[in-house]
């Protein structure tokens, strides 16, 4: 095969790409000449920490929105690779909420197991991409030899997320406020708030998380402020949610209620933008964060251009094994085993797609609406077949957990749609785990 494809960034999405591809040459099949661009200097994307923010030593944006004591939002069950079981990887089961660095050592498992890292380009920045002719061409920067090339492909991959542009808004009195206000980008570790009047703006799941770390290490109060609805989970005594911020005077921070608070820090938690600066107009993806994107057919194929892929664009309950699923798709497509339709049956699609999510009337619809979008992507490949409808259950049961009380969800534990077996509950309840340390968890 002498296609050349190239794909943008080695984060979860990147590497299920490259695994997608390898698997077909374990298979026996020629697959094409695959070049991963990846600006980090190691893979793993968001899960990859640094403490940097701002900018990167090259003078780059940081890309990393990862922070210290992460642990899972969401149980491990619902994002199991289908091909490589956490008990593959650690050698028994572990506990269903894994802190950042087992799920970051998990994810070097398998692709460490592949061989593929000799495919990446790290330190290695993307600043344009170009179709003419036929072909892509990519000019990207050697950061540490600061040297600017252009190569040329017959495919390109967008693998470089959506959660590492921060949406961020301002409030009147934020440029004479005397403390802290930073975005959930930003944030790195709860410890900086200890005793602290905390005031997060926000109802994402960001929210929800930091305001957590901060409660858990020792903030003195977190109050949240949103702007159409609280989150209404029953919090600590010392968290409530109040109306959207009106104006900062001083450290007093009023709100929509007529209600004030003394505050020392304030946290955006407000979104992030799907945001391609290196690629032309004719080429980048423009959408929401939703579960049905625009202008991706079956979600990955850019209706424009199918030879244009986008992996993990879409607003996210499965993760992990979805990206599998669409780079899969992606992998099959480039091989000439799938082919797309033509671009007004493509944009019928879209619209489909978008309609069946606008039906849906609650997160549990949506839930089944993503795992079916796996499923119909999975039967198109040879993806190994895994308990979709158990890993749905998982998540069902994971938002009643949260329900009964946000600060011990992460106690429970589910059971492995790839193995069948029973994660073990952890040795330490969440709130009282303050090493999150890969040594400590894995601790019996």
């Amino acid at each position: 095969m002498s296609k050349k494809v190239a794909i943008i960034g080695a984060g979860p999405s990147g590497l299920a790409q490259l695994r997608a591809f390898q698997s077909a040459k374990a298979n026996g099949e020629e697959i094409p000449e695959i070049v991963c661009f990846e600006k980090q200097s190691n893979w793993g994307g968001l899960w990859n920490y640094s403490w940097r923010t701002g900018l990167d030593e090259y003078g780059e944006p940081v890309h990393g929105s990862m922070y210290r004591y992460l642990w899972s939002n969401g149980p491990k069950e619902g994002l199991e690779f289908a091909d490589y079981s956490f008990e593959e990887h650690f050698g028994k089961q572990i506990a269903s909420y894994p802190p950042r660095a087992v799920l970051f050592d998990y994810i070097q498992g398998r692709v460490n197991k592949a061989g593929v890292r000799d495919w990446i380009r790290f330190n290695t920045a993307v600043r344009d991409v170009n179709f003419e002719n036929g072909k892509f061409f990519i000019k990207v920067h050697d950061l540490p030899n600061d040297r600017v090339y252009t190569e040329e492909f017959d495919n390109v991959i967008i693998a470089s997320g959506h959660f590492s542009t921060p949406n961020v808004p301002e409030f009147d009195g934020f440029e004479s406020f005397p403390g802290r206000i930073l975005h959930a980008h930003d944030f790195r570790d709860a410890l900086e708030f200890k005793d602290q009047n905390i005031l997060i703006i926000g109802t994402s799941y960001s929210a929800e998380d930091i305001g957590s770390q901060c409660w858990k290490y020792g903030a003195k109060t977190i109050t949240v402020s949103h702007r159409t609805a609280a989150m209404g989970h029953i919090w600590p005594d010392n968290w409530e949610e109040v109306p959207l911020l009106t104006k900062m005077d001083g450290n007093t921070a009023h709100f929509k209620d007529g209600t004030s608070k003394e505050i020392d820090a304030i946290i955006l938690c407000t979104g992030y933008k799907h945001h391609f600066p290196y690629l032309n107009d004719n080429l980048r993806l423009k959408t929401a964060n939703r579960l049905a994107t625009a202008d991706l057919y079956k979600g990955v194929a850019y209706v424009h251009n199918p030879a244009l892929m986008y992996i993990g664009m879409q607003d996210q309950w499965f993760t992990f094994n979805m990206f599998d699923a669409q780079a899969w798709w992606a992998r099959d497509v480039i091989m000439g085993k799938i082919s797309c339709p033509e671009k007004t049956e493509m944009v019928a699609d879209v619209i489909a797609r978008e309609n069946a999510e606008d039906s849906g009337e609650d997160d549990y619809d949506a839930i089944w609406y993503q795992g079916n979008y796996i499923k119909e992507l999975i039967e198109e490949t040879d993806y190994p077949n895994f308990d979709v409808e158990g890993a749905c259950q998982a998540f069902k049961a994971w938002k009643g957990h949260k329900k009964i009380n946000i600060m011990t969800f992460r106690d429970n534990s589910y059971k492995s749609v790839i193995t069948g077996t029973m994660a073990p509950i952890h040795h330490t309840p969440w709130k009282d785990a303050l090493d999150d340390s890969l040594e400590v968890y894995l601790q019996n």
